[in-house]
């Protein structure tokens, strides 16, 4: 906490990375009170905080949480008066919260006999052991913290425009994206900002520097786990060769948040056979215990719990739509006990507390490191009784991010630098490498694995802290004697059986070999098969993800590792911004699965890089992109364009909008709007193409002339922030012309013919003979030097003499 206040004193925004189950709750609690209580030692304003969830769902139960410790701290003097079941009695009163209303200091006195405060602190008032005053000032208290959505506040500006909150905390702050909490922190600049959040990263690689000035970042999973504060756990997981995993392999499309697609995931899951996979392992790994089971959607989890209590275990799903009543009775069992198994949807993956959690089953795929450590951490709170924490992985996720354990770079992906997404399979089989795998004697034929055990976790923990795990160790072949074959391995550890007739080269995490069939290809360091092509007699890696091939004849070729394309060259590698391209004798390739090819023989300076796309010129871009392009009418010249982070394909570029961002299509005619930072976003013409390019246009150019607004007013409130520090401006005289200074600064360069000491924030200047204006201190002209004479008053009335005997005057 300490470390959050002193550094308040060098920035306003801050965000604390907390993994899941680790005191974010009471930390926020101590800041909040902290931040009320100083009420006490300042004068002025009244302090107040709001918390800011980016889900309706979430503010109840951040509203019971600020009831629970927040408000709780706050009751100290309580207990001092009346007897000890009073207090209980005050300990357990439910400051309910007013929906969205706002409950101002004036109105305290009217809120002690409000019905919408519970009936137990209203009783009080009857007792006389508890002074009115005291109850009156724990309201007041109450009153000074609001919990509301980022949704609701977008729609009620108005509302709250005469609020001046002094804290606003970001509950689950890796949602905040910049566009949407932007205007939070325009219109609050002075308040401190507080993000808290257990994962500080973002599918898309953006980072948060936009929002936040600095990342405070809490001990590891791995060191609250050592130190005793987070649950051991055992790990099991389906196996790579298993036939869930290669279901989850053959995934390809991607959602607008970048990850799996939920249809097509549910289509190739939400089966008999796989929900009857995810019992067998939750009976085998967890029979008996009590359970959170995450599923891909509503009807998914349905099935599993309809399946699991056919079977006779007691559960339930909870989803969206689960009424707020129900879910929060189904809540109260599953903690008493009464259901054993919740299956949910996203539901409990934030802002959920039950440490007796003993089983967590992940039954959804997902690229996102966030979610997946959101749903561990569940069931890695301690609690009395509970030895240990079951993770049993139905997807395979620990080969994409590794265990709980693994040590982040939140730093990096805080920056932007990294990101919290398995971008493509070929990334999450690099990262796998890294991860503990299974020991070689557990080999089986089912379909699951021990991955780790509890009791062997704290050794692992402690080597990789002594940086004596695999992780540290670089890949290498071996061979075995009996059957002559070649093998990856580790230090010690084999990551891939000797499988192979020959390991040529080996280069980070990837390995070129030849496969018993005498074929070439590159595997990762676990075996994953990358690449697998023709019977070449040699293999060797080279610069920028190619591999370099030679024919029976020695002839060479070269193959890009990314997109498995072959070329009869060692092509050039051209890179504008965060694409690259291609480039052999006339001939330009895209470095996205589905290669685009552009042979008209387009020299590097007619590539142009666009922020987030690079733009290619093309003679051969559609029809219904060009009549896309005449509906928008922006002057814009269609072309082919490689999107910043897309590796699948190219697209056509139709138009680009008022606010920079683009209309573009691919080769199956689909539209798409896209903007730097976001994900792209799927056109739906059904109810007219044309009119809907128009709205698009429309709502571009109002976003660009809002963005030009803001910017002015940004520009004009640093100018004044500027202008008020220049206290002691002086003219100064450089060779023939004069300017002004302020201590040893120069503010004015030296450009005029002479300048007089300024009135107040205002100058008389002399731009050339008898021709004088007026400018600010730091140079913006008020009036331009057209007049014989100008005088100034200490009030800021210029007084400007056109001729003689003409005077105009004007106020500043």
């Amino acid at each position: 906490m300490a470390r959050i206040i002193d550094e308040w004193q060098r920035c306003k925004s801050v965000m604390v990375q907390m993994p899941t189950g680790t005191g974010k709750t009471r930390v926020l609690a101590a800041l909040v009170n902290e931040e009320l209580n100083a009420n006490n030692e300042t004068t002025g304003r009244t302090r107040s905080v709001w918390i800011v969830a980016h889900r309706r769902e979430l503010v109840e139960q951040i509203k019971e949480t600020v009831n629970q410790f927040i408000i709780g701290l706050n009751r100290t003097t309580f207990h001092n008066w009346g007897k000890p079941n009073n207090v209980s009695q005050l300990a357990n009163a439910e400051l309910r919260f007013i929906r969205h209303n706002w409950v101002k200091p004036n109105n305290v006195s009217q809120l002690d006999c409000d019905k919408r405060c519970s009936t137990p602190i209203n009783k009080h008032k009857a007792n006389h052991n508890f002074p009115l005053s005291i109850i009156n000032s724990q309201l007041s208290y109450a009153s000074k913290i609001h919990v509301l959505s980022i949704q609701w506040l977008a729609r009620h500006w108005e509302d709250v425009k005469d609020e001046m909150p002094s804290l606003i905390v970001i509950d689950e702050a890796h949602h905040a994206l910049a566009d949407t909490y932007a205007e939070l922190w325009r219109r609050y600049p002075e308040a401190k900002k507080l993000g808290m959040t257990a994962t500080p990263c973002r599918m898309n690689g953006k980072g948060f520097t936009d929002l936040f000035d600095k990342l405070i970042s809490g001990w590891s999973i791995a060191e609250f786990v050592r130190r005793g504060y987070l649950s051991v756990f055992d790990y099991v997981s389906i196996r790579r060769e298993s036939e869930e995993q290669r279901l989850i392999n053959e995934l390809k499309r991607r959602g607008t948040d970048g990850d799996y697609q939920i249809k097509e995931m549910n289509e190739k899951l939400n089966r008999q056979t796989s929900i009857e996979r995810l019992y067998d392992a939750m009976k085998r790994y967890a029979d008996g215990k009590k359970g959170i089971v995450y599923a891909i959607s509503i009807e998914h989890a349905r099935n599993i719990a309809e399946y699991y209590s056919r079977r006779g275990v007691k559960a339930v799903a909870i989803d969206s739509r689960t009424p707020r009543a129900t879910r929060k009775a189904l809540v109260d069992d599953f903690k008493a006990g009464k259901i054993k198994v919740m299956v949910n949807v996203d539901v409990f993956s934030e802002g959920f507390d039950c440490p007796d959690v003993e089983f967590v089953q992940m039954g959804r795929p997902t690229l996102s490191l966030a979610k997946y450590l959101q749903q561990v951490g569940r069931g890695l709170r301690m609690s009395k009784g509970k030895d240990a924490c079951m993770l049993i992985d139905n997807v395979g996720l620990y080969r994409v991010f590794g265990l709980p354990t693994w040590e982040r770079d939140w730093q990096a992906m805080f920056e932007g630098r990294m990101t919290g997404k398995a971008e493509t399979e070929r990334r999450g089989r690099q990262l796998a490498a890294t991860a503990w795998t299974a020991d070689e004697e557990a080999i089986g034929q089912d379909e699951m694995e021990v991955v780790m055990n509890h009791e062997r976790l704290l050794t692992y923990i402690e080597k990789a802290k002594d940086g004596d795990e695999t992780e540290a160790k670089a890949l290498t072949a071996y061979k075995d004697k009996r059957s002559g074959r070649w093998g990856l391995k580790r230090g010690r550890k084999i990551t891939a059986k000797a499988q192979y007739a020959k390991v040529f080269d080996i280069k980070d995490n990837m390995a070129a070999v030849r496969f018993g069939d005498m074929r070439v290809g590159v595997v990762d360091g676990d075996g994953n098969v990358m690449m697998r092509i023709d019977r070449y007699s040699g293999m060797r890696f080279v610069k920028n993800d190619f591999v370099e091939v030679k024919d029976n004849g020695c002839k060479t070729f070269y193959i890009d590792i990314r997109t498995n394309r072959l070329y009869r060259e060692k092509p050039e590698v051209m890179v504008f911004g965060g694409v690259e391209m291609l480039k052999m004798g006339r001939t330009l390739y895209s470095r996205t699965k589905d290669v685009y090819v552009n042979a008209q023989g387009i020299g590097r300076g007619e590539l142009a890089w666009r922020g987030f796309y690079l733009e290619i010129p093309d003679s051969n871009v559609p029809e219904a992109c060009r009549k896309a392009a005449l509906t928008l009418s922006t002057g814009y010249e269609t072309s082919a364009c490689v999107i910043e982070g897309d590796e699948e394909r190219a697209y056509w570029c139709c138009g680009r909008l008022a606010d920079g961002s683009i209309i573009a299509a691919d080769n199956e005619g689909r539209f798409y709007h896209m903007a730097k930072g976001m994900t792209p976003e799927r056109i739906d013409g059904k109810d007219g193409m044309e009119a809907l390019l128009k709205r698009l246009k429309t709502e571009a150019c109002a976003r660009a002339a809002e963005k030009r607004l803001r910017k002015e007013q940004e520009e004009q409130e640093q100018r004044l922030k500027r202008l008020e520090r220049i206290t002691d401006a002086q003219p100064f005289k450089s060779g023939t012309k004069w300017g002004l200074k302020s201590g040893d600064r120069v503010v004015v360069p030296p450009k005029y013919r002479m300048i007089m000491p300024p009135i107040g924030k205002l100058c008389a200047f002399e731009d050339s003979p008898r021709q004088w204006g007026v400018m600010e201190v730091d140079g913006k002209v008020v009036e331009k030097a057209r007049y014989m004479k100008v005088a100034i008053e200490e009030n800021g009335t210029m007084k400007l003499t056109v001729i003689p005997g003409k005077v105009i005057t004007r106020r500043k």
